[in-house]
C-alpha cells in the first residue's frame, strides 16, 4: 500500500490507489472469532434490511448502505469520513489548488466545526475570520452534527457569490455574523523577507503544498548574509509530509524528522535526516499560535526536539493523526485514519500540540509614541530628498539597491509583538554564537 501512496499531512487528504475490498483476512482467524464475525454481519444486514422495510421514506438499499457507512466513519473519530460522488469531487477540486470558496482551514475540536486558520490573503482572512473560531452557522444552516465534508461543500461555491458564517469566539458576548464574498483560492506557500537594519531573513510558510522546500530553499540563497532565520507558521494548517520532513532536514542534519506508527506494522516509518544541504550556525526561531497544525507542528516539534529552534508564540492545534483515502469504486471512498506521527523525543501530539519555549500573545508593542521626534525624523528624511535633488543626485530608494529584496520595515515589526519577540531573540543568539 505504501509505494501507491500519496501522503498529505493535516488537513490536505491522501489518495492510495486501488479500491477498497473486503479483507481476505475477514474469516482467517479462529472459530470464535469467524462466529462472532458472522454474527455482527447478520445483525447489520438484518437492521439494513429491516430499515427498507419500515421506515418513513422510500429509501433504495444503496442510500441505506451510505448512511450507514457514513454513520460508521463519523463515529470513529473527527477525521475519518465517507466520500459519496459529491464529495469525492470535492476533495479532487481541492487538491488541485485552485477553487471557488473562502481560504479557510476548518476541523473538528470538541465535536465542534472550529476553524483551524484563515489562509493569508483570502476573503476569509481579509473579513476578519481567526483561528479558534467556532462556525455556528453556515448561511442559515446550523453546523450542529455536520460533517467537516458536508460543511466544506456548503462553503465552496461559485465566485463572487456571498455567504454568511455565524460565529462563536472567544471574548464575544454574542455570535458574530460575517458576510464574505467567494473567490478563487490560489495559495501562494512562501513569502521571504528580510527583516530592516537586522539582517534577520523572515520567511513565512502558509501551508505545506508541493513548492515549500523549493522555496525556503531559493530564500536561503536569495539572502546569503543572514544572521538568523524567523520562520513563521502561525496559521499554517498543515499540507503534504514530504514537505514538512524536507523543510526540516534543510536545518537538521541527523536523527529522526519524524515517525509514523499505526496497527499494520507495515505501515510503521521513520523519516531521517541527511547532512547534504543542510544550513548550520544560523540561529533559527519558529513562530506557532493554535491555527499551526499537523504538518506545521512536525517542523515545529521536530526542530525543538534536536533542539534547533527557539519555538516562540502560544501553544498548536494538536493534529497528529493520519488520514488517507482509500478508494471504494471510480467515484466514491473513504477517508481512514491509519496512524499517528511522533516527534523525535517519542512524544505525539495528536490533542496535545506543541508548547512554545516562550509563550508570547498577540497584540502590538508597547512603545512610548514621541510625536516630536517623529516629525523631526520625517522632516529630516524629506530635507535630506530634497537636498539631493537639488545637487543634481539620483535618489535611490532603499529597496532599489538591495536588487528587488523584499523588506519587512520596523514599522510593521512593531505592530506584531511575536516577531519582535522572535527577532529579540535571534539576535541574543546571534551574539551568544560570536561569543563562542
Amino acid at each position: 500500500m505504501k509505494k501507491n501512496r500519496f501522503i498529505a499531512l493535516g488537513f490536505v487528504t491522501t489518495l492510495i490507489g486501488g479500491a477498497l475490498l473486503f479483507s481476505s483476512s475477514l474469516f482467517a482467524e479462529g472459530k470464535h472469532d469467524n462466529e462472532t464475525r458472522l454474527k455482527a454481519l447478520s445483525k447489520f444486514t438484518k437492521v439494513l434490511g429491516t430499515v427498507e422495510k419500515y421506515y418513513v421514506d422510500d429509501l433504495t438499499m444503496d442510500k441505506i448502505v451510505n448512511k450507514a457507512i457514513a454513520g460508521l466513519l463519523s463515529n470513529l473519530d473527527a477525521h475519518s469520513s465517507f466520500l459519496d460522488k459529491k464529495a469525492f469531487k470535492e476533495m479532487q477540486i481541492q487538491t488541485s489548488g485552485e477553487f471557488g470558496g473562502l481560504g479557510i482551514t476548518v476541523g473538528m475540536r470538541n465535536g465542534v466545526l472550529t476553524v483551524i486558520s484563515p489562509i493569508d490573503d483570502t476573503p476569509a482572512y481579509k473579513a476578519g475570520i481567526k483561528a479558534g473560531d467556532i462556525i455556528l452557522k453556515i448561511n442559515d444552516k446550523s453546523t450542529l452534527n455536520m460533517t467537516i465534508d458536508e460543511a466544506v461543500s456548503l462553503m465552496r461555491g461559485k465566485p463572487k457569490t456571498k455567504i454568511v458564517l455565524t460565529i462563536v469566539r472567544k471574548g464575544e458576548t454574542k455570535p458574530l455574523k460575517i458576510k464574505i464574498i467567494r473567490d478563487i483560492i490560489k495559495i501562494q506557500s512562501v513569502y521571504a523577507k528580510e527583516i530592516e537594519n537586522s539582517d534577520v531573513l523572515y520567511i513565512r510558510v502558509t501551508s505545506f503544498d508541493k513548492k515549500v522546500v523549493a522555496g525556503v530553499k531559493k530564500a536561503l540563497k536569495d539572502y546569503p548574509h543572514k544572521k538568523g532565520i524567523i520562520l513563521d507558521l502561525r496559521n499554517n494548517p498543515g499540507g503534504l509530509l514530504s514537505q514538512a520532513v524536507g523543510l526540516v532536514n534543510l536545518f537538521v542534519d541527523k536523527g529522526v524528522i519524524v515517525s509514523q506508527k499505526g496497527r499494520v506494522k507495515s505501515e510503521n516509518t521513520e523519516y531521517k535526516a541527511t547532512e547534504k544541504g543542510t544550513v548550520k550556525n544560523i540561529p533559527i526561531v519558529v513562530l506557532v499560535n493554535g491555527g499551526s497544525a499537523s504538518a506545521s507542528e512536525i517542523v515545529s516539534g521536530s526542530l525543538q526536539d534536536h533542539k534547533r529552534a527557539i519555538i516562540v508564540g502560544e501553544k498548536t492545534f494538536g493534529k497528529g493523526s493520519v488520514q488517507v483515502i482509500l478508494p471504494i469504486d471510480k467515484t466514491e471512498a473513504i477517508r481512514l485514519t491509519i496512524a499517528r506521527y511522533y516527534l523525535p523525543s517519542g512524544r505525539t501530539i495528536q490533542s496535545v500540540g506543541v508548547s512554545p519555549d516562550v509563550v508570547v500573545y498577540p497584540g502590538k508593542v508597547p512603545t512610548q509614541k514621541d510625536d516630536f521626534m517623529i516629525k523631526e525624523r520625517e522632516l529630516k528624511k524629506h530635507l535630506k530628498s530634497e537636498l539631493e535633488k537639488a545637487d543634481g543626485k539620483k535618489v535611490v530608494k532603499k529597496e532599489e539597491k538591495l536588487k528587488g529584496k523584499k523588506i519587512l520595515k520596523k514599522e510593521d515589526i512593531y505592530k506584531d509583538l511575536q516577531l519582535k519577540t522572535a527577532l529579540d531573540i535571534v539576535k541574543v543568539l546571534d551574539i551568544e554564537k560570536k561569543a563562542k
